[in-house]
């Protein structure tokens, strides 16, 4: 299994494709840059954005994984729709699977949270609503890293001391949900080929 991951920093960070490529015992290849939006790796004339458009033309892959910049789905959701749409028609074209990396809120009570006047909940939930959205109009797959880092930020160690980043922990968490939806959807193909 071939997996190719889109992102910035919250992918790249802790290696986190390669906490992923364990979970799931596949070929993890990741392309980021911190701070990096969807719509640069539409983008050819970038570094980032050529790289991904030839791998997505010139390689097979079975999953791709989407992440968007870590606000960006909120403070800019019709880039992030359209590139989520544009990426997906790629992907799909190339025989792979997309699946949609919803990540999470900024950490409560965080320094970034506040300098952006933002609701901890409010962030969380138009995070994970968006990137839901997104993943049933493209016929996408969600990880919903998100909605897991807020049911467990009171109890584990997730977040950075930035507020955004995770913790190896919370990289692990992140390569266990994608991991699990993998291997879910993997068990659906397997049950309809048994049928």
């Amino acid at each position: 299994m071939r997996i190719l991951m889109l992102g910035n920093s919250l992918t790249a960070a802790n290696d986190m494709p390669a906490m992923l490529a364990d979970c799931i015992g596949a070929k993890v290849y990741h392309h980021t840059r911190g701070g990096a939006r969807l719509s640069e790796q539409l983008n050819p004339n970038t570094r980032l954005g050529a790289r991904t458009q030839e791998a997505l033309v010139q390689e097979n892959w079975d999953y791709v994984v989407l992440q968007e910049m870590s606000h960006g789905p909120v403070t800019a959701p019709e880039k992030f729709f359209s590139s989520v749409r544009e990426l997906c028609g790629q992907i799909r074209t190339r025989g792979a699977v997309p699946i949609l990396y919803a990540t999470w809120a900024y950490q409560r009570g965080s320094a970034k949270l506040a300098a952006k006047g933002w609701d901890y909940d409010v962030m969380a939930d138009a995070l994970s609503a968006a990137y839901h959205k997104a993943a049933v109009e493209n016929h996408a797959l969600v990880a919903d890293v998100g909605q897991r880092f807020y049911r467990l930020s009171g109890i584990q160690d997730l977040y950075a001391d930035d507020g955004v980043h995770p913790t190896p922990s919370g990289s692990r968490l992140a390569a266990e949900t994608i991991a699990e939806v993998i291997r879910r959807q993997v068990e659906g193909q397997n049950d309809k080929a048994n049928l």
